[in-house]
């Protein structure tokens, strides 16, 4: 290569390295004004959570898992959390030790959500006995938390407490003429802080207007799927409640999403023993002395106590599970309609398409046809 050649080749080398490094400039700022785009589309919802002393580390990590997983499962909204508290850090129930606590802020933006979380009342001391958490500090923390949700909650926000969190919110006043619930060993406990409020007892979780509130530990997480499908929608909840490995249950009188989950809107522990006993075994001819032994009750209150939590009789929610348990064999096996019903607890095929079209509109023949369908 010649002099001239190698001084065209070394200018064409500049402008395409020019050219490339334009290119690389332009796609950058493309990139960021969609970022700055897509941010400003995005509905962001702040969301504090306030940090009492001997924090309940499951009332956080499960509701608070469930917005992370939300935030993730689609672009729509953004929840944008922050926690907050009187102490910049503190051990948990299990001894752990959170730090990064943000102080109580003066001003809370509009329409926020404001988690209040439960405690308790001895934190685990690893390698040795449980034992109370300083209660002087805590007795202080705990006032200036009150305090602090006097002035600082509005009714442009929202309101929800996990657990034994709602003491804090009865105690400052919020909860006055709303409907709510709270752990069952304070509910009586809850009434005397917050007698103008409505308290329930066995329910998973209450909505009443500006207030969400949940029962204890676990139904956090039911509340707060409760809420992304509120804001959200369904499927992202569901999404949610798949990756969680847990059923998305509803509250009130909603439909349920399973058959084996219906009527189990309720934490009356004899009523779930009867459940999980005929859910166990829904073929087995359940007598009532043999349900009411497993409840510990007499016969007329355990029927008495099931129709009241459950909404129907014994009758008809074992029915239920049978007509689920055939509806299964008729979309997984081949089995003629006689062995279905058999297999299903029913007498003959006759009874188990009277008791299929209490609930169906279609035969159960249709069923099987439907899954068979390309």
């Amino acid at each position: 290569m010649g002099l001239g050649d190698q001084s065209n080749y070394l200018r064409t080398v500049r402008r395409e390295g020019r050219a490339a490094s334009l290119m690389r400039r332009l796609s950058q700022q493309n990139a960021r004004t969609n970022t700055k785009r897509r941010d400003r589309l995005i509905r962001r919802i702040p969301v504090y959570v306030v940090i009492p002393p001997r924090l309940l580390l499951l009332d956080i990590a499960g509701p608070l898992e469930v917005l992370r997983r939300a935030n993730q499962v689609q672009s729509a909204v953004y929840f944008d959390v922050h926690y907050v508290g009187p102490s910049p850090s503190l051990r948990t129930s299990i001894s752990l030790t959170v730090t990064g606590i943000e102080p109580l802020p003066n001003l809370l933006p509009d329409r926020t959500w404001v988690v209040l979380t439960g405690d308790v009342d001895e934190v685990m001391m690893c390698g040795g006995p449980t034992g109370p958490e300083g209660p002087g500090t805590d007795v202080a923390n705990e006032e200036a938390i009150v305090k602090w949700l006097r002035a600082a909650i509005h009714p442009s926000h929202k309101l929800i407490s996990i657990c034994s969190g709602a003491l804090m919110a009865g105690r400052a006043g919020l909860l006055d003429g709303h409907a709510c619930t709270t752990h069952y060993s304070c509910c009586a406990e809850l009434a005397k802080l917050a007698p103008k409020a409505r308290v329930l007892d066995n329910r998973l979780y209450v909505e009443d207007r500006n207030c969400y509130s949940s029962a204890g530990i676990t139904t956090g997480v039911d509340l707060m799927l409760h809420l992304v499908g509120q804001f959200i929608g369904q499927l992202d909840a569901v999404a949610v409640a798949r990756y969680l490995v847990v059923y998305l249950r509803r509250s009130g009188a909603d439909p349920q999403l399973s058959p084996w989950l219906e009527g189990r809107n309720h934490i009356h522990p004899a009523v779930h023993r009867v459940q999980d006993a005929i859910a166990r075994d829904p073929t087995k001819s359940w007598s009532l002395s043999k349900l009411a032994r497993l409840a510990g009750l007499s016969n007329r209150h355990t029927s008495r106590l099931f129709r009241e939590h459950v909404g129907m009789s014994f009758a008809d929610y074992n029915n239920r599970l049978r007509v689920a348990l055939a509806r299964d064999l008729l979309s997984q096996t081949r089995l003629d309609m006689e062995r279905v019903a058999e297999r299903a607890g029913f007498s003959s095929s006759r009874q188990l398409r009277r008791a299929w079209r209490r609930l169906y509109e279609t035969a159960p023949r249709q069923a099987r046809a439907r899954t068979r369908s390309p």
